[in-house]
Parts: C-alpha cells; sequence; structure tokens
C-alpha cells in the first residue's frame, strides 16, 4: 500500500528527500550546543575563562542560527512536497472515478467517494508530513543523543535505555489499542456527509415539509456516532503523554540523584551532568515525538487503505484492443437481452429483451415505475454491460466501440437533469465545446429554450447556480435537450425529460425534431401516451420484459395494459402505475 502510494509524491520527489536531508542537518547542529554548553560551565564559568565563555557563546548563537534556517527549509519543503503529494493523489483518485461506469460508482456512495477525495487524502498528508520530518528527526535525534550521552557517562545512559524500552512498550500497546477504533470512524464520516448532502440537495423539500428538526437530528446523530469513536481513541492514546511525562521525569530525577554523586566522587562535571540532563529530554521528547506520528499513522493507516480501494478499483467497462471508432447510422438492436445490476439476482432486470429500431425512427417507451425502461435505453450508450445477449448500434456491438465515439453519437438526456455553476452558455456548450453562438441558438430553438433565455436579462450569459436551482424544472428540461442536440447524434434518448413541459411545447419540441433532426432515432420515455402516441412505434415495458412493441393504434388494439393506461389518461382518471403494467 505504501509502495502503491508514494508514486504520487511525483514531481515533488526533490522536496521529499530535501525534507529529511535537513531535518537531519538541523538535528545534528541542536546536539552540537549541549556540548558547548557544558564547556562553557566547566572550562568557562567554573575556570573564570572569560575568552572561553565569549567563544563557546558565539559558536551557540551560530548553531542556533543554523538550526533556525535548517528547521525552516525542512518544514518548507516538507509543506510543498506533502501538500504536491495531496494534490496528485486527489486527482488520481478523480481521474480514475471518471473512467468508473455506474456499477462502479454504485459500489461507493456519493458521500464515501467526497470523504476519500478529502478527508481521508488530508489525513494521508498530515502522516507523510510527519513522517518526513518528525519519523527522521526523532530516532536521528535519539541516536546522536545516546552517543553523546554514552561518551559522558555510559553507566548514567543506561538510564535513558531502560526509559526508551519503556515507553516503546507503552507506546506499542496503546497504538494497537486505538488503532481499531480509528478504523471504524472513517466509514461514519460517509455517513455525516451523505446526511449533509442529502439535506443541502433537497433543502427545499426540507423547508416545504418543516423538516428541519428531524433532519438536524439526523446530523446529530451521524456527528455523534463519530464523536463516540472518536472518544474511544482519544481516551486511550491520553494514556501515553502521561506515561511519557512520569518516565521523562524519573529518568530526569534518577540522572541528577546519580549524577550529583559522580560529582561529589569527582567523575562527572557539572557541566557534563547539564549536558546529560539535555541529552536526556532530547531522548524523551524523541520517543514522545514518534509516539505522536504513530497515532498519525495509525489514523492515516485506515484512510489509506479506502483511498486504495478507489485507486484499485477499474472500470467494468473497457475499449476492445481495437475499437470501432465511427458509428454508421443509428439502428439499434437488442437481441435476446438479459441484464442484472447484481450478478447472480434470481430475477434479471431485463428479461430476455430483442427488438430492431432502425435508423432515423421515432421509438417511444412506456411502463410503470420499476419496469426497467432507464436500464433499457443505458444498455444503449453503454452505462451498464449485459449479462447476455448483445446490443448493437448501426450494426456494430456496441462493446466493440471506442466507448467515447459510442457516447458521442448516442446522445442521451436522463430523467434527473444536471446543470453546472456557470453560464447557460457554457453548460451548452458541454454538447460541443466549439459550438458557436448560431449552433448553440439552433439547438435551443429546436429545444424551444430560446423563448425564456431571450428574456433573461443577461441571455445566454445568464448565471446558472450549481444544480440549476434558479431555473424551473422545465426550463431546466429543455436546456438539457439542447445540450444533448448540440453533439449532432446519430441516436437521442429522452428519458421522460419533458415530464415538466407543458403540452404545447412538448408537441412544439417533437416537431422541431421531426423538421430538424429526421435522421436521427429518436427514443421517448414517458408516463404519459400524449407524449409518444405520434411514434412510429410503442414498447410497453412490463415488469423488465417488452409486453407490446407497435403502433399506437395497433397497441390499443391488441395490448390490454396500453389499453388501460390510454383510457384512465383520457379520463383523468390515473397514470400508468395506478391502472396497468403492475401485477
Amino acid at each position: 500500500m505504501i509502495k502503491k502510494l508514494v508514486k504520487y509524491v511525483g514531481e515533488y520527489k526533490k522536496y521529499a528527500i530535501l525534507t529529511p536531508l535537513f531535518t537531519l542537518a538541523e538535528v545534528v547542529v541542536d546536539m552540537f550546543i549541549p556540548t558547548f554548553m557544558a564547556s562553557l560551565v566547566d572550562k568557562g564559568v567554573n575556570a573564570g575563562n572569560m575568552d572561553h565563555i565569549i567563544k563557546m557563546g558565539w559558536l551557540m548563537v551560530l548553531m542556533a542560527v543554523l538550526g533556525l534556517l535548517t528547521g525552516i527549509l525542512s518544514g518548507r519543503f516538507g509543506a510543498i512536497a506533502a501538500s504536491g503529494f495531496a494534490k496528485n493523489l486527489r486527482f488520481a483518485e478523480f481521474k480514475n472515478i471518471q473512467t468508473f461506469s455506474f456499477s462502479n460508482i454504485d459500489r461507493f456512495s456519493t458521500a464515501s467517494l467526497v470523504t476519500r477525495l478529502t478527508t481521508d487524502v488530508q489525513n494521508i498528508m498530515m502522516a507523510f508530513m510527519m513522517m518526513m520530518r518528525m519519523l527522521v528527526r526523532a530516532p536521528f535525534s535519539m541516536i546522536i543523543a545516546m552517543v553523546f550521552c554514552f561518551r559522558i557517562s555510559p553507566r548514567l545512559s543506561l538510564i535513558f535505555l531502560g526509559g526508551v524500552a519503556l515507553l516503546i512498550v507503552a507506546i506499542a500497546v496503546i497504538m494497537t489499542l486505538a488503532l481499531k477504533y480509528f478504523r471504524q470512524t472513517f466509514p461514519k464520516y460517509d455517513d455525516l456527509n451523505a446526511s449533509i448532502q442529502e439535506n443541502v440537495n433537497g433543502i427545499r423539500v426540507v423547508k416545504a415539509f418543516v423538516r428541519e428538526d428531524y433532519e438536524t437530528e439526523k446530523v446529530k446523530k451521524a456527528s455523534g456516532n463519530i464523536y463516540k469513536l472518536f472518544i474511544k481513541a482519544e481516551g486511550i492514546t491520553t494514556f501515553q503523554m502521561p506515561i511519557m511525562q512520569f518516565v521523562v521525569y524519573a529518568c530526569i530525577l534518577l540522572v541528577s540523584w546519580f549524577g550529583a554523586h559522580h560529582i561529589i566522587s569527582n567523575t562527572l562535571t557539572t557541566g557534563e551532568l547539564m549536558s546529560l540532563l539535555t541529552y536526556c529530554m532530547n531522548i524523551l521528547m524523541s520517543i514522545m515525538m514518534v509516539g505522536m506520528v504513530f497515532v498519525m499513522i495509525s489514523m492515516s493507516a485506515a484512510a489509506a487503505g479506502r483511498v486504495c480501494e478507489v485507486l484499485d478499483e477499474k472500470s467494468d467497462l473497457s475499449n476492445p484492443e481495437s475499437p470501432v471508432y465511427e458509428v454508421k447510422d443509428g439502428s439499434i438492436s437488442f437481441e435476446d437481452v438479459v441484464f442484472s445490476y447484481h450478478k447472480g439476482s434470481e430475477k434479471p432486470v431485463l428479461q430476455h429483451v430483442s427488438l430492431e429500431i432502425p435508423s432515423g425512427a421515432t421509438i417511444g417507451i412506456i411502463g410503470g415505475t420499476g419496469s426497467a425502461k432507464s436500464t433499457l435505453v443505458s444498455m444503449i450508450s453503454r452505462l451498464y454491460d449485459v449479462d447476455e445477449g448483445s446490443v448493437k448500434v448501426g450494426g456494430v456491438d456496441v462493446r466493440d466501440y471506442d466507448i467515447e465515439t459510442l457516447r458521442n453519437m448516442v446522445s442521451v438526456v436522463l430523467q434527473n437533469n444536471v446543470l453546472f455553476s456557470g453560464t447557460i452558455l457554457e453548460n451548452l456548450r458541454w454538447g460541443d465545446k466549439d459550438a458557436t453562438l448560431e449552433q448553440v441558438k439552433a439547438a435551443c430553438d429546436q429545444a424551444c429554450a430560446s423563448e425564456f433565455i431571450e428574456k433573461m436579462p443577461d441571455k445566454y450569459d445568464t448565471k446558472i447556480e450549481q444544480g440549476g436551482t434558479n431555473v424551473s424544472g422545465g426550463q431546466k428540461q429543455r436546456l438539457c435537450i439542447a445540450r444533448a442536440l448540440l453533439k449532432h447524434p446519430k441516436v437521442l434518448i429522452l428519458d421522460d425529460s419533458t415530464s415538466a413541459v407543458d403540452t404545447a411545447t412538448e408537441a412544439n419540441i417533437r416537431k422541431a425534431f421531426a423538421e430538424n433532426i429526421p435522421d436521427t432515432t429518436k427514443i421517448i420515455i414517458a408516463q404519459r401516451i400524449s407524449s409518444v402516441q405520434h411514434a412510429d412505434k410503442i414498447i410497453v415495458l412490463d415488469d423488465g420484459r417488452i409486453d407490446g412493441f407497435d403502433s399506437h393504434e395497433n397497441l390499443l388494439k391488441n395490448n390490454e395494459i396500453y389499453r388501460e393506461v390510454y383510457e384512465s389518461q383520457q379520463r383523468g382518471s390515473g397514470d400508468f402505475d395506478e391502472n396497468g403494467g403492475e401485477d
């Protein structure tokens, strides 16, 4: 896992190498100060030698300045390396997410992916920073200090060794116990993000139904779960500091006690005892630093595993070795298609679907909720792959196409229309980034969007809020249709994309399609039969099976489900889900 993550240091490798080097230089410089201080006391103060005092004083000032400079450079280079590493890691995650099929995305929740891109990467970045600095500084500081200690007094240095051994055992036990709680914490962040995201996206519904208290309680509960786990983890790690302080003070007292005896017996000088105590503090503080690093590593280990799951996830959909880069026409063929969202499901979502759609035809799809209308058209643009059978566009199996080529030629206006923050023009150019303003206006004319765009103060430069919250549902649908038309597709799929549009506007859109894109295959999913009755043929879906595929007139004569729905809608007493189409 570490090997996998380290490669994302990338172009910041130079800074990642310089950081520990300058940290090591800082340690070496700092370690000389206690030695100079001991010399200043023994050979300067005690001997009354002012020249030696001045000489040692300037050397200590020089070491302090060098320590400051190396520390600043180490911190700066470490910040650059850690921030760059986090940037590359986030980008790699996001880039891989963009390759995911719908089934890949289904394995992760949106909230979980957001957490893995933000909180998890932040924890990894902090651990990386501490590893470059503290995990280098602490061991080297401890080793060098120990060498100086043994040079001064091997016997007294054994006290430090005992303290170090005790602290290592204590830290190992504490980290082992705390790690299991840290690992449980991060999935709880997903739950918290999900609650907040759901609330913000549906804030109008929340306020309309006066459910603020209920939503607040949900977030409180999710936040409380994180709090409880952190309290348990931190409750264990809090033992680390008192244990360390006990060992530190015990070592200082023991060194002071035995050191005083050595001074009386003239086997140790006052300056040497002072330097021993300073090195003692360095050694034990280094152990404390290592403890802090291991706390951070414990937290980031769980985060790193979650990030690697995203990086390791491979798209279920991939290009063949020799992909087809041209879609000849908009003809569509389903050949005994079987599909399930979850492999091994007892009942497939689509069950042995076979049909032929000629290029340029207008096809309607009618069916109750859960009858697999959206799933059926998802096969055409290869958002999912079939389990059995095949789907062909332009006479070629969709699995043989270059995915980008296929999706550029199969334009889908999804049931949940999405607009992004930016201007209307910027949103429309998602269909064709090089489209001229005239081409954009032509597409908007066909989608009957021009009429409301021209009334806006800034027209095509009008700002769209995130999610398109400052336009109505019908306006949003028409903008999404115009965006799809700009792709000049061979197949245009409207997945219940005119549900918020009045019947007169819908008729105008249908007329524009017939006049301007006669060679484009048009597939229209709808709940209202009036939206599809003018289609060349209409598919009646019932529980993942094709119950009928014929013209409006023939279905009225021969299909019981279709006839019941039509009659109920004519009477104004119901829709598909209330009359027919359900067992």
